[in-house]
Parts: structure tokens; C-alpha cells; sequence
């Protein structure tokens, strides 16, 4: 355990000084089809740390845990990255605020030369139950306005997009509340069996494919 996490913190410093120092792309050079980013949406700070609305930063979180990387703050958000099986995930939290999350995407993605076929969005739904997983390869935003951002950057409503369920226990006109509302006491302890969860459906995306993957996580 600790040669495999000497090795993965080894490779992420490699490749931040590659980034300031090299052809300032984070990701080391190789067929395309092998690099995926994945990104989480959220808010930037504190009081926005452990809002329903940050989950896709929280399962990046897990994720980073998982496979032993870390962030560095870069040019419009957090940035990390693990190799799995001969591919290279690049992991960002954008820091342009939830409304602007395509501005960052579309630079990194540029940048990396990542296919939008490897691309992967995570994301809150209200319109499922807490900690329903639903992985989807095309639809509307829901009204969500990371979503909505993406999809007029991107100019196409299809691009991979993993829904967590954060559920839809508010009144009328208290949406924006609940969402930049932090979670209660049940979700706080049922939270990590299902960002563990979420963290496997991420790598089964990046191994086996979205088909694969929809057919094994979706309503989990």
C-alpha cells in the first residue's frame, strides 16, 4: 500500500512539474482514446463544502482518496489524476462557480485532447431519490444550471452525465434553499457507501464503457 501510494504521488508531482515546467498539458502524451476527464460540479469554498449542490466535488473527493492523488489548483479549478489499466483520468473541480462550469470543461478538454465520448459529468438531480446513481449519455439539463452552462458550451445536450440523487424535500419556491443546503443526519451517514459506490460506477466508465456501466449501476 504504501509503494502504491509512493508511486501515484510520485506520478502527480511528475506531472504538475511536466504542466508548469513542459507543454503545460497535465496528462502525459498518448492515444487519445485513453485519456478520459471527469468532472465534478460545485461551488468553490467553505460554506459550500458540504452542500447537496457539491456532491459532484465530494465523490471527486472519494475518488482522490480511492487512488491516492491529489489536487493542485490550476488554471480554472482543482485538478488531479491517476492511471488505471493503461488509461489516464484527468479529474477536475472547476473553480468558475456552479453557472460556469463549461468555461472550464471545454479548456481542459482542449488542452487535454480528451474525446467527448471519454468525458464524464457528475452532477446533483433532484429529480431522484437520495443516492439513486443514474448514468445517462444525452438529455436536458433538468434545470440544473452547471448542466445548462455545459450544454451551451458544448453546443449538444449529448455528453455522459453521472445523477446523484439528492432527492426533492422542499417546499414550494425553496429549491435554491435545499440545494445549497447542507445534508441531514441520515444522509450524512448513508453518504459514503454511496460516494464508494459512485467511485466504482466512475471506474467501470473508464474500463468498461457508459453501455456496460448503465447496465450494472442505474438505479442503484
Amino acid at each position: 500500500m504504501l509503494l502504491y501510494f509512493y508511486q501515484n504521488a510520485n506520478y502527480n508531482m511528475c506531472q504538475f512539474l511536466k504542466f508548469l515546467f513542459g507543454n503545460n498539458t497535465f496528462l502525459e502524451e498518448t492515444d487519445s482514446m485513453k485519456k478520459f476527464l471527469i468532472v465534478g460540479l460545485g461551488n468553490i469554498g467553505a460554506d459550500y463544502a458540504e452542500t447537496r449542490h457539491n456532491i459532484g466535488f465530494k465523490i471527486l473527493d472519494g475518488l482522490a482518496r480511492e487512488k491516492q492523488f491529489t489536487f493542485e489548483t490550476l488554471k480554472l479549478g482543482d485538478l488531479g489524476s491517476f492511471k488505471i489499466k493503461g488509461r489516464n483520468v484527468l479529474c477536475l473541480k472547476p473553480s468558475t462557480y456552479m453557472n460556469r462550469s463549461g468555461k472550464a470543461l471545454k479548456y481542459w478538454m482542449e488542452k487535454e485532447k480528451i474525446p467527448m465520448e471519454n468525458l464524464l459529468i457528475v452532477t446533483d438531480d433532484i429529480n431522484l431519490g437520495f443516492g439513486t446513481l443514474r448514468l445517462k449519455t444525452k438529455g436536458s439539463d433538468g434545470g440544473h444550471n452547471g448542466l445548462k452552462d455545459i450544454q451551451q458550451t458544448l453546443q449538444t445536450t449529448t455528453y455522459n452525465r453521472l445523477r446523484f440523487g439528492v432527492g426533492a424535500d422542499f417546499g414550494k419556491g425553496r429549491q435554491i434553499d435545499y440545494v445549497l443546503g447542507e445534508w441531514n443526519g441520515d444522509e450524512i451517514d448513508t453518504l459514503p457507501e454511496r460516494i464508494e459506490k459512485s467511485t466504482q460506477l466512475i471506474n467501470s466508465f473508464v474500463l468498461s464503457g457508459v453501455k456496460i456501466t448503465m447496465n450494472q449501476f442505474n438505479g442503484t
